[in-house]
């Protein structure tokens, strides 16, 4: 099925409720009208990082239901669903069958194996070649198998130890990537996104990260599997001219880039930099102020000057509730340097005020809103969780049961965000493909006004005292 131009929840299928069935139920109860998409996170049986080292796609975790349950949610919202293109379970069944029968396998290609991939240096990268690389770790990205027969080698891994990269011209890998994506669109994926997408094609001597012409013929590929029914949305953090590039190409694209600039806006009450990037940004676009991972602050870059981006990120830890700079080391298990771990609403200091105004600037920019759970009900960061399990990112991943669900939803800063989001999918002027204009009329002030036809809705925001007003045809 398409998708439909309606605001996208973001969720896990165990964060409103226990399990699938109860997301339904929730959705169904409280948001019939706000939501009209939902980016399931992943929910295949996994070995770790909450569902994002899958060890296999066609069944879904019997923890959280299964495929029917799927189904019935699709049934009144287009859905969208994560294939890790880049990697698979250590646990899965195609690196256990490798592991056992090593050159004897079917998948003894479908690794990318250092011995194979960096023959020409005698089986590992010099150490210019491992500058070179793009990678989340302070050294060469691999990590050790060793096989039934006793043998060790060295395979390609980007994230952590349990995620074993895959050979993508791999003729099996091929294979396996095109009866991922059937099932899923079988199973009514409207959207199918495409994670750490970047990382998959890899080349000696280059930063193995959206490596070209390969990573533009892979997406192509995969497209092609689906036909025009199914949409591929690329993943991806980094400078935003490849966000822009990935446009160019005819893709949908993330717009990661809103988060940090609307906190600029919001904290400084200028909008300069926050409507030179509306101005700029495609149609055919995602927003987000929130996702399941911290605040991309490198995804700013050149869209703030670096004084600036500093600024906000020691906003967020002077101004921001709970939001400390020791979530972002080591002592929580979180050492990447280009988020910041915090939920949005703590990032404004709790302010019912100056979150409904942030949302409010999300729903009038070009594309289509993306609302992350905890952000769906404004949640504070979950220091509980947070310190129990000593993961940075759990700060803004909390559990709600039905009942806490039930309770968030009276708060009047959720209630006047449900009145927001059902405005921005129902009224005309919101088309995709409709015009949008931005004005700074005075100083610490933003107007920006959707039209399409004689169909128009504007937003007038005091950026200064965190107030607004929206109006419309």
């Amino acid at each position: 099925m398409k998708f439909d131009n309606k605001i996208m929840l973001i969720t896990y299928a165990d964060s409103l409720g226990e399990n699938l069935a109860d997301l339904e139920e929730v959705l169904d109860t409280h948001f019939g009208k706000a939501i009209g998409g939902v980016h399931i996170l992943p929910f295949f049986p996994s070995s770790a990082d909450r569902g994002f080292a899958p060890m296999r796609y066609d069944i879904v975790d019997p923890a959280f239901g299964t495929w029917d349950d799927v189904k019935r949610i699709g049934e009144k919202r287009y859905l969208m669903f994560d294939f890790m293109i880049n990697h698979i379970s250590r646990q899965s069944p195609y690196f256990q069958d490798f592991l056992a029968k090593k050159d004897d396998s079917e998948f003894s290609d479908f690794f990318i194996r250092y011995k194979d991939f960096w023959a020409a240096e005698g089986g590992f990268p010099t150490d210019e070649q491992v500058d070179a690389i793009y990678k989340r770790k302070p050294r060469a990205p691999y990590v050790e198998a060793e096989f039934a027969d006793g043998t060790t080698e060295k395979v390609w891994c980007t994230f952590g130890e349990e995620q074993i990269d895959i050979n993508v011209a791999s003729e099996r890998a091929q294979r396996f990537f095109a009866e991922t994506l059937r099932t899923m669109a079988d199973n009514n994926a409207a959207i199918i996104r495409l994670d750490a997408f970047a990382y998959a094609c890899k080349k000696p001597g280059t930063s193995c990260f959206f490596v070209q012409p390969e990573t533009s013929e892979l997406l192509d590929g995969m497209q092609d599997v689906l036909g025009a029914d199914v949409t591929i949305l690329p993943e991806i953090h980094e400078h935003y001219t490849i966000q822009m590039k990935v446009s160019e190409m005819g893709y949908w694209i993330y717009d990661f880039a809103l988060p940090v600039l609307t906190l600029h806006a919001l904290y400084s009450g200028d909008g300069t930099y926050l409507k030179r990037w509306l101005e700029m940004s495609p149609k055919h676009q995602f927003t987000t102020l929130d996702t399941h991972d911290g605040l991309g602050i490198v995804d700013v870059k050149d869209l703030l000057p670096d004084d600036q981006t500093d600024w906000v990120k020691e906003r967020m830890f002077s101004e921001g509730a709970n939001v400390k700079r020791i979530y972002n080391t080591e002592a929580y298990n979180n050492l990447d340097i280009y988020q910041v771990n915090t939920t949005y609403y703590s990032a404004l200091g709790n302010d019912d005020d100056a979150y409904d105004l942030a949302r409010a600037i999300q729903f009038f920019a070009p594309g289509i809103p993306m609302v992350y759970y905890v952000g769906l009900l404004a949640g504070a960061n979950d220091i509980d969780l947070l310190e129990s399990t000593k993961e940075g990112r759990n700060i803004n991943r909390h559990y709600y049961s039905k009942a806490e669900v039930a309770q968030e939803v009276e708060r009047p800063v959720v209630r006047e965000l449900v009145r927001l989001m059902e405005l921005r999918n129902a009224h005309p002027a919101f088309d995709v493909e409709g015009d949008m204009e931005v004005t700074i009329p005075a100083e610490g002030k933003l107007v920006i006004r959707r039209s399409s036809g004689e169909a128009w809705a504007q937003l007038d925001a005091d950026l200064a005292h965190h107030s607004y007003e929206v109006t419309h045809s």
